[in-house]
Order: C-alpha cells, then sequence, then structure tokens
C-alpha cells in the first residue's frame, strides 16, 4: 500500500482559518483539504440546509420537461415512469411516481428486465408502452445513448424525458427534454447528481409551479440519500445537502419501505455507510436475483405491514446473492490462476453460467485482490455482457472507448461501466483492453493508495476532536472520513491477532506518554511481527467509537502499519 501524506495548506490560511472558528490545527487542515477556506464555507459545509439548492430551472431543458409533464397531467393522459433496475434506478423511480401519483392516477411504473431487456430503455418497454396507450415516458437513470430507442418510441407517438446523469455520447436523443448536468450544453452549477437526484430535481421544479417549496418534498430525501450512497456520487454540493437531510429522514421517519429493511437488521441511527452496507444491497438484490419491479414495489409501499412482507421477500434474494456473488468470486479467481493471468494490468474473465445480477459485484472482490481495471463477462441471450470495475484514479469509462471497435454496446462512469459484445470479439476485446490499459495507466495507480490528512500525535485524539469529525459526515467521495498517521508508536505487550484464522490484528498503543488507545485492524494480522518486542511503528488510521458492554471508548481502525 502507497502511504501519501497530503500537502500541507498555506500558513496564512491555516492562521486565518483557525482564527475565524476558533479551533486548531488539525481541523483547519481538515477542512482547507476540503476546500473550505472562510467562516461562510464553514457555515455551508457544517449546516446544509434546503436553502443552499441550486434553482431546479438552471438545469437544461427543465423548462421543456416541466411543460410537457404538465399538459400531460392537464389531459390526463397516461404517463409511464421507466428507470434502471440498479438502487439508483429503483429509488428514481419510487420517487417520480410517487409524486406523480399525487396529482394523477393515470401513472404506471416499468422496470426493465435484467436479463431479457438489459440495461436501459428498451424495445420491449417501448411496446409496452404503446400497447397500454402511455403517451409520455419519463426515463431515469438512464436513456442518454437510447437514440434509436427514442426514435422508435416517437413513430409509435410517444413523447421522452430523460433524467439521466452518465454522460453523454456525441449525439442526444430527439427527446422532448433531455435534463442531465453532464451535458456540455447544460450550465447546471453542480454536475455530479446522481439519477434520482436529477429526479428529485424535476418533481421540485413541477412543485415549485404549485406553488410549494423545496421543504415539502422532504419526505422524499430518503430515496435521494439512498441512491447517492449506492452510486458512489460525490458527496459534495448538492449531494451533501441531500444525503444529509436524507439521512435524517431515514433515522427519523423513513418511509414504510426501508423502515422494513431497517428493522429487518435491527440497526439503529444510520450512517451513509450504513445506507450503502445494509440498504442498499438488499433493493439491488431484487433487480440482481428476481426482478426490480420487486425494490419498487417495496419502496413505494405506504402500508408497513405490506411493505414488511416484501423487504421479507427481498431478504431472501438478498441471501441469494450472497451466495451467488462468493462462489463466483471462487470461480473467477481459480480462473485467473488457471489462465496464469496473475501479472496482467488488467483482469478480464468469462463464463457463460455466472449470473447477470452479481457479476459488478464480483468485479469489485477481484479488485481486493488483483488491484487494477476489471470486467467480469457472462452470456445474455446471444450476445456477452459485463461489468466493469475500476481503480482509484484510473477512468475505465475511457478504455473502453477505446476498444469500442470490438463492443456493441456501453456506458457508465470513471470508476464503473456496463458493455455486450458478440461473443466472436471476446478474445479480441480482452487483448484490446489489456492494451489499451498498458499503454495509457500511470504504474503507480496499481498499488492502492492511502491518502493520508494529517500526521497526528496521540494526547491530540480527544473526545472535542471526535465530536468535530462526525460534523464532517456524511462521508463519501470528495469528503472521505480523515486519515490520520501517527509515528513511534509502541504496543503495550497485549497486541494479539483475533478472529477466524488470526485475520485481524488487536493492539493497544502508546508513545511515550500517558496516553493509550486500543486498534484493531480488520486483515492485518500478518502484520503481528512489526509491533512484537516492543518495537517502535507507524500507522495510518481513522478514528472510531467502540461500544462494549455499555462502555464507550475512542479507538483507532487500522489502515496499515510499517516499521
Amino acid at each position: 500500500m502507497r502511504w501519501t501524506l497530503k500537502p500541507k495548506p498555506e500558513t496564512e490560511k491555516l492562521v486565518s482559518l483557525q482564527k475565524a472558528l476558533q479551533v486548531d490545527e488539525v481541523v483547519a487542515t481538515l477542512l482547507l483539504q476540503r476546500g473550505i477556506e472562510t467562516y461562510e464555507d464553514a457555515e455551508t459545509f457544517f449546516r446544509p440546509s434546503l436553502d443552499q439548492l441550486h434553482d431546479p430551472f438552471l438545469m437544461k431543458d427543465m423548462d421543456k420537461a416541466v411543460e410537457r409533464i404538465e399538459l400531460a397531467l392537464s389531459r390526463n393522459e397516461n404517463i409511464l415512469v421507466f428507470g434502471d433496475y440498479d438502487v439508483d434506478g429503483t429509488s428514481s423511480v419510487a420517487l417520480m411516481s410517487s409524486y406523480l401519483k399525487t396529482r394523477s392516477e393515470q401513472i404506471a411504473t416499468y422496470i426493465p428486465d435484467r436479463y431479457d431487456e438489459g440495461y436501459g430503455v428498451s424495445i420491449k418497454g417501448i411496446d409496452f408502452a404503446h400497447d397500454n396507450d402511455f403517451s409520455l415516458i419519463i426515463a431515469l437513470d438512464c436513456g442518454i445513448k437510447a437514440i434509436d430507442k427514442v426514435a422508435y418510441a416517437k413513430e409509435k407517438g410517444i413523447d421522452f424525458i430523460i433524467c439521466d446523469h452518465h454522460r453523454p455520447g456525441n449525439e442526444l436523443p430527439d427527446a422532448v427534454a433531455v435534463l442531465d448536468p453532464k451535458r456540455n450544453d447544460c450550465n447546471y452549477p453542480f454536475k455530479e447528481l446522481c439519477g434520482c437526484g436529477v429526479g428529485f430535481k424535476l418533481i421540485q421544479a413541477l412543485a415549485s409551479r404549485e406553488g410549494k417549496s423545496v421543504v415539502e418534498l422532504t419526505e422524499y430525501l430518503d430515496l435521494v440519500a439512498t441512491a447517492i450512497g449506492a452510486d458512489i456520487v460525490p458527496i459534495i454540493g448538492e449531494n451533501r445537502v441531500l444525503a444529509y437531510l436524507g439521512l435524517q429522514v431515514i433515522n427519523n421517519n423513513p418511509r414504510p419501505g426501508i423502515k422494513a429493511i431497517i428493522n429487518q437488521v435491527n440497526k439503529e441511527n444510520l450512517t451513509i455507510t450504513d445506507v450503502v452496507f445494509i440498504v442498499a444491497p438488499r433493493i439491488n438484490a431484487a433487480g440482481r436475483m428476481k426482478h426490480g419491479n420487486y425494490a419498487v414495489t417495496l419502496l413505494s409501499e405506504t402500508d408497513f405491514e405490506l411493505a414488511e412482507t416484501y423487504a421479507e421477500e427481498i431478504e431472501a434474494f438478498n441471501t441469494d446473492r450472497r451466495e451467488a456473488d462468493k462462489s463466483i468470486t471462487e470461480e473467477a479467481l481459480e480462473q485467473i490462476i488457471k489462465d496464469n493471468e496473475q501479472d496482467r494490468f488488467t483482469t478480464v474473465v468469462y463464463h457463460e453460467t455466472w449470473h447477470k445480477g452479481v457479476i459488478g459485484i464480483v468485479a469489485s472482490r477481484l479488485i481486493e485482490t488483483y488491484y487494477r481495471p476489471t470486467l467480469v463477462f457472462t452470456k445474455s441471450g446471444d450476445r456477452l455482457a459485463a461489468s466493469a470495475r475500476s481503480i482509484s484514479g484510473f477512468d475505465v469509462y475511457n478504455a473502453l472507448e477505446a476498444c469500442s471497435e470490438h463492443i456493441e454496446q456501453f456506458g457508465g462512469h470513471k470508476y464503473a461501466a456496463g458493455l455486450t459484445l458478440k461473443e466472436e470479439n471476446y478474445k479480441a476485446f480482452k487483448q484490446a483492453f489489456e492494451d489499451e490499459v498498458s499503454r495509457t495507466i500511470d504504474k503507480h495507480l496499481l498499488v492502492p493508495e492511502v491518502r493520508i490528512d494529517f500526521n497526528i500525535n496521540l494526547h491530540q485524539i480527544n473526545r472535542k476532536l471526535w465530536r468535530i469529525l462526525c460534523q464532517f459526515a456524511p462521508f463519501g467521495p470528495g469528503n472521505m472520513t480523515p486519515i490520520f498517521m501517527t509515528e513511534n508508536l509502541k504496543d503495550t505487550g497485549y497486541g494479539k491477532c483475533v478472529g477466524e484464522d488470526d485475520k485481524h490484528l488487536r493492539i493497544t498503543v502508546s508513545q511515550g506518554g500517558d496516553e493509550k488507545l486500543v486498534c484493531i485492524g480488520f486483515n492485518l494480522g500478518d502484520k503481528l511481527h512489526l509491533i512484537k518486542n516492543k518495537n517502535t511503528f507507524k500507522a495510518v488510521y481513522t478514528i472510531d467509537e467502540n461500544h462494549w458492554q455499555g462502555h464507550t471508548s475512542l479507538q483507532l481502525k487500522l489502515r496499515d502499519l510499517r516499521d
């Protein structure tokens, strides 16, 4: 693991911010590293408010989208809310349909079948709309590249409004409105909304035409926060506001579907990390193992007893998902070794029977072993489908674009993408992808990096610092949990390996003074030798709170150790 200590802020800025906020050097440094330079910046950061949200009509085509929807509502047209089958997509559909149903009974939802239709807007979905007299489709978290599909819908007299956040191609679909802050011609001030975030901006705009304020839409923020966490978008700017306030809804008054999930896992006061690892996988499991409609039904349900029943079904899907994920990961790791591909710049693996619903998770698992851009393929109809995952600092979308001659279609982000290709093109694509990555990647990126915010001494770690760090949440890309380094540490003599197969490390450290702190290092059992015989060492870690038998204490969660 590479240790990179972030550069110290300019002294003048540091002193100025310390004075303005009456905080110590540690806190001022952490704030400056996040671009917070003034009292006003800090107030915005620490006190997220709906007042900080931008005017939704700053988004290109928002006026056209609102005008078309208002016309549809006034004419009592049938409106189909269409979305992707992942958490962002199903949350978006639940949000949009729930809002529109407060204004019309002519609202239905459609989630494409992952296996039958694949990702995004589908011909089957458009045919469903035509056969059932839908004249307007609102597509969420997909559609930005659906040029042919939107043209097909237009031939059938169906209008499209697209709400997407993926990178557009060179041409946009001929829709009534294309809402995507990543459009080159869109001057919306915040570019990093998730699909559900774009959907929220649309209902914010619609509600404003009714004379309603954004405060009256607070009940929808649990969905937006869940999508933000699941889609790993930067938790800065508007996303920070939406995630912060959405977590309050999740913890205080969540919709029945989310409440039913939380009750199953018996968890109080969820963080955004809990949303990512507890709530999101269960919502995702529906689309992965069965059908995304289950997730939309759960998230839209207003009766808690029914929501509990739906949540139990989804919990069963999640159990199946975990078993498939584990077995396929093991098979993929065996394939890499069998094919002698441990030392490549990429991981590209394929088996026709692998479950399409978990290949994205498997790609992430493989990166834990072989830290490099990774694609996992399976058979999908007469094509091969893959999920791509990348490593920090490398744009896998650009790499796929460079190999597009071998690909049928692809889409996604810098760090995650999906694609399909003909089976006869698999080997050529695999080699082209390896060649492109080996040519363009900075070789340093192939070693996992831990970015350290501050070199701190143990005596500086106290309850006051912990309380301030808690106010930095919610954490995520753009505002990661602060990571500290401390040097000249010694184990007090009780350090040992713990857990199954002694995989983890538990030590109590001191730094020459009276301060002693317990540390837990998951998967660091092999570092035990570094702390033996009162050897001095240094550690990188996050500060955490440990609850045990009614007692609460600060502890360090180790990321790595060095002598």
